[in-house]
């Protein structure tokens, strides 16, 4: 499961050295495999699904690919999710070709480690677009992609579009992670929330983001050409680790300045937390469904209706939640 900065969750596990490893899946193909992105190095990649853009789901810290097959469970008062079919993974997967994958240092929902090669950490969003870069590469995904953030995999998304213009077609980003956050907050809110990401490097070897060192690297960076976009923002209070809960209008005025950049349409009326594709499935999904309609299309903008500016009450009742 993702996790926000300043919350840590311990686990243990240990790589199988009897995986499956492949050296190119090849594009439109069903698969769940390790796959040789060079260096010594492997990264597990699963593909369901066939037809153009390709969805590429990124998770968020810590988050592997069963952030995008497993639901939050309303009836388990722990929040523990399971898999569903109506989560976003296997939804997408009816309308076209979509992948997921797992970072090196995440954890699977069962608290078990991936299998992908261990790596140095911290890292930053920019190393975690050059590894999914080399892990599409290898595994000759079709282009173009239509990228899915969530949290700091937002941020990745969000800069790999930057980095690869010409193979990137589409963005949905769900509760992202943003350059905006840090003039958002307060200088001692940023603080706060500098300290609480550092408290996550251990020597276990998970995923350990540094936001500092991404928004150094980040000035400069070319902006995100004109595409479909849609931004995913959660209206229930949660602690991201810069203070307190009275911190998080901080973290919607950032998605307010990230939605006005990328021209991006936005919806804030979610009726979610944080992990908006485990708790509001479908919405992800239509988001989802919209770019990739307005990619095939060759518009540049996701089409903005009135009811498309969050879930209405009716409509919350019917939103699958298990």
């Amino acid at each position: 499961m993702s996790l926000v900065a300043g919350v840590l969750v311990l686990c243990v596990s240990f790589v199988n050295p009897f995986s499956p490893v492949i050296a190119h899946a090849g594009g439109n193909k069903e698969f769940a495999e390790l796959v040789d992105i060079g260096g010594h190095r492997k990264m597990y990649l699963e593909c369901k699904g066939t037809g153009s853009p390709t969805v590429v789901l990124v998770s968020g810290t810590r988050g592997a690919h069963d952030d995008w097959t497993d639901l939050i469970d309303p009836k388990n008062p722990a929040g523990a999710m399971k898999p569903g079919e109506s989560a976003v993974f296997p939804q997408v997967s009816k309308f076209t070709h979509v992948c997921a994958y797992d970072r090196p240092g995440t954890t699977r929902n069962d608290n078990t480690v991936t299998d992908s090669t261990p790596v140095l950490q911290p890292t930053t969003a920019q190393q975690g677009v050059a590894d999914l870069h080399a892990l599409l590469t290898a595994a000759k995904e079709s282009r173009p992609y239509v990228l899915v953030g969530h949290s700091w995999g937002g941020l990745i998304a969000r800069l790999f579009a930057s980095t690869y213009p010409d193979e990137v077609a589409g963005l949905v980003l769900v509760d992202p992670a943003s350059e905006f956050l840090k003039i958002s907050l307060t200088p001692e809110q940023w603080a706060t929330y500098i300290k609480a990401t550092k408290k996550l490097i251990e020597p276990k070897g998970l995923e350990a983001p540094d936001h500092a060192r991404t928004l150094d690297l980040l000035h400069g960076t070319p902006q995100v050409h004109p595409m479909p976009i849609v931004v995913l923002t959660s209206d229930k209070r949660f602690d991201f680790g810069a203070g307190g809960s009275e911190t998080w209008g901080a973290w919607r005025s950032a998605h307010d300045h990230l939605a006005k950049l990328l021209n991006a349409k936005h919806i804030s009326d979610t009726n979610s937390g944080h992990t908006i594709q485990m708790d509001q499935p479908q919405l992800v999904v239509d988001a989802i469904r919209q770019v990739v309609e307005a990619v095939r299309s060759g518009s540049h903008q996701v089409r903005h209706h009135k009811k498309d500016t969050g879930v209405t009450a009716k409509r919350r009742k019917l939103v699958c939640r298990a």
